[in-house]
C-alpha cells in the first residue's frame, strides 16, 4: 500500500487541509479512507482527497506516508493518476 499525504498547509473555510492520494489506485484510497479515516466517498476530489488538520496525525498513524506537495504531485502524475481540471469556457464556476 502506498498512500500518500502532504502536510496539512492548505486552508480553505477556516481549516487547513492536507491532500491524500494513492500511487497505486483509487480503489487503495478509496479502502484505506473507508477503513482509517471515515471520510464519505462523496468527498473524493477526482484523484484526491482532502484531509482536514485534526485527521493528519490519524491518516500517519494509520500508514500514509508523508510527503512533501512537489512529491505527493511528482508521484501522482507518475502513476498516471492524475486528474486535471477542466478549463470552462465561462470561467470559474459559481461558489
Amino acid at each position: 500500500m502506498t498512500v500518500l499525504i502532504d502536510s496539512p498547509v492548505w486552508p480553505w473555510r477556516g481549516r487547513r487541509w492536507s491532500h491524500l492520494v494513492s500511487d497505486v489506485s483509487y480503489e487503495e484510497l478509496h479502502a484505506f479512507v473507508a477503513a482509517e479515516l471515515g471520510i464519505p466517498r462523496r468527498a473524493f476530489q477526482g484523484d484526491h482527497y482532502d484531509v482536514p488538520e485534526e485527521l493528519y496525525p490519524v491518516a500517519v498513524a494509520a500508514g500514509a506516508q508523508p510527503v512533501g506537495a512537489r512529491e505527493l504531485l511528482s508521484r501522482l502524475l507518475a502513476a498516471g493518476l492524475r486528474v486535471r481540471k477542466r478549463a470552462s469556457a465561462a470561467g470559474p464556476a459559481p461558489r
